[in-house]
């Protein structure tokens, strides 16, 4: 049974990817700032917003609206690191490792948008 947010799995995935995310981008050099600040962002939003949406559950339409904001975030995490990568600032394993992870969260954040009800 789903009790909070913590209990969906695509929160849980967010908010680790996060975390992962959030280290990674601070081993960046302080010349690529911005899109690293933008990075950051773009991946604590996921897991903020299913928080927020979670939070007003009781309307479909507003969960759902937050579920879309974190898709949007997935898939802007996706041009960051494409950007990171053709930079040089990550390798190719790095890039692969991180967008395969981000194409897939998106994936089951649009199975879960598709499907609340």
């Amino acid at each position: 049974m789903i009790k909070s947010c913590k209990h969906l799995e695509v929160y849980q995935e967010g908010y680790r990817l996060a975390i992962e995310i959030y280290q990674l981008a601070n081993n960046l050099p302080a010349e690529a700032y911005e899109l690293v600040k933008q990075l950051k962002r773009s991946s604590i939003s996921i897991p903020l917003n299913i928080a927020e949406g979670y939070g007003k559950k009781e309307s479909v339409a507003e969960f759902k609206r937050y579920l879309r904001m974190s898709v949007g975030s997935a898939n802007e995490i996706e041009v960051l690191l494409e950007m990171l990568k053709d930079l040089k600032y990550f390798d190719e394993e790095t890039y692969q490792r991180y967008i395969e992870a981000y194409t897939v969260l998106g994936k089951r954040l649009n199975v879960l948008l598709n499907k609340w009800k």
